[in-house]
């Protein structure tokens, strides 16, 4: 059984290395927006403070992902500090996180509440770190060149991005944008 594992992932990555960088932004593009789903349901998870273990859990593997598309190596240490030190940077992002986290702790409106705030704060938070990633590896960055405060305009414009997004799709599903060509 190894040896099918090894002979399937290395047609793979002789993929990624022969892929366009437009490819590879692409590939990667699909990556963020998966795991900011995914990041949006860990944050319904129940328990304070779990769930924002889980969402920075997903963004390490989310880095990882972005990391191999690239062929920039990971460390997991290294991604762990940039994420943290990414999302310490947006305070107001990441602080939204842990008190919508800690809104759990009050019974009964709390986690309601909580399950309202906490997805989307996940999930946008998550979506602006991957194409910071995705940014800086397309020009030829690395963990160990990575500068957080060199991308703080470039998280807001993808926060807009996404909460542009996220009203378009509101629109989409109402039956509002229902005109086609």
């Amino acid at each position: 059984m190894a040896e099918k594992s090894t002979a399937s992932a290395s047609p793979e990555t002789e993929t990624a290395a022969e892929m366009t960088p437009e490819q590879r932004a692409e590939m990667a593009g699909k990556v963020v927006e998966r795991f900011a789903i995914y990041s949006g349901v860990a944050g319904l998870v129940p328990l304070p403070g779990i769930d924002v273990i889980a969402v920075g859990g997903l963004q390490v593997q989310m880095l990882r992902r972005i990391s191999q598309i690239f062929d920039v190596p990971f460390s997991e240490n290294s991604g762990k500090s940039l994420i943290a030190a990414l999302a310490g940077s947006l305070i107001p992002a990441s602080s939204g996180l842990g008190a919508a986290s800690a809104l759990k702790f009050v019974p009964i409106a709390g986690p309601l509440a909580a399950a309202f705030v906490m997805p989307a704060l996940s999930a946008g938070a998550t979506y602006a770190i991957g194409k910071a990633f995705i940014q800086h590896f397309a020009s030829g960055g690395t963990l160990l060149d990575f500068n957080p405060p060199d991308y703080r305009e470039f998280i807001k414009a993808q926060k807009a991005k996404w909460d542009a997004r996220k009203s378009s799709g509101a629109d989409t599903t109402s039956g509002t944008a229902t005109s086609s060509p």
